[in-house]
């Protein structure tokens, strides 16, 4: 069953010359997958984000979200279906720093109205599942940056969201905290069934999942899928990136 269809997807931004970022893009995501997408600086890899989230709309071509196409919603309709359906996990955590841990995460279900008790109940088994029962009550600026990604993640998964989307999400992070991460998003993947896309330029990130999409100049180049070895799939993601040319600030030199 596809979680995420993509059709003939073009995104053009229009200018004094018009920039094509996206062309002709076909993707399917299966439901419980773990997608990576990668490929050089400017190749349209949140580009393609921005437009599967709904914050950025196509030019030509479709998107189905659990077979519903976002785009046919009006326009507070989309803000509704992004906010219940989505999650979002970003590089910079977007945590607000007035609100305590246990607020931040619970902020989705406060939008939408969900009685106390409920929000208790889903920020318990949140905070459970990324090992942050102990930091709750801290404010953003008391945690350190692997602990702010973990409270981003539970704010992101307590809605129970269909698609969970992530740019970066380890940008900012040490390489400990970055493994954490990434082992905390895996889990969540192989144990919810979570169904997630990825954006990053990590190898090493990028072997979690269990299939990573190649863009470059806008288009699908080409996609590896991950066997039984993580060490060989890493390897395979460093020689793709290569062949794709990236600089070095694209390629990842850690060894796992």
């Amino acid at each position: 069953m596809d979680l995420l269809l993509v059709k003939n997807l073009t995104k053009i931004y229009q200018g004094k010359v018009p920039y094509k970022a996206l062309h002709n893009i076909n993707l399917c995501l299966e439901q419980g997958e773990f997608v990576g997408i990668m490929g050089p600086s400017g190749s349209g890899k949140t580009t393609l984000l921005n437009v599967i989230s709904t914050i950025d709309a196509p030019t030509s071509g479709d998107v189905f979200i659990n077979g519903n196409n976002p785009y046919s919603l009006k326009k507070n309709d989309i803000a509704h279906f992004r906010r219940r359906e989505l999650g979002f996990v970003f590089q910079h955590f977007n945590l607000l720093e007035t609100l305590t841990v246990a607020e931040n995460i619970v902020l989705p279900l406060t939008l939408e109205g969900t009685p106390l008790a409920e929000m208790e109940q889903r920020l318990q088994e949140a905070a459970r599942k990324l090992g942050i029962e102990g930091i709750l009550q801290k404010r953003t600026y008391e945690i350190s940056g692997g602990q702010m990604q973990r409270t981003a993640i539970a704010r992101a998964i307590i809605h129970k969201p269909q698609l969970l989307l992530a740019d970066e999400p380890t940008g900012n992070l040490d390489s400990k905290s970055s493994r954490d991460v990434m082992e905390t998003l895996e889990q969540l993947n192989s144990c919810d069934q979570t169904t997630m896309m990825m954006v990053t330029h990590d190898a090493l990130a990028a072997s979690y999942c269990n299939r990573v999409v190649f863009i470059k100049d806008g288009q699908l180049y080409n996609e590896i899928h991950r066997g039984t070895s993580r060490q060989a799939f890493f390897q395979e993601i460093i020689d793709m990136l290569s062949l794709l040319g990236g600089t070095t600030h694209d390629l990842s030199t850690a060894r796992l």
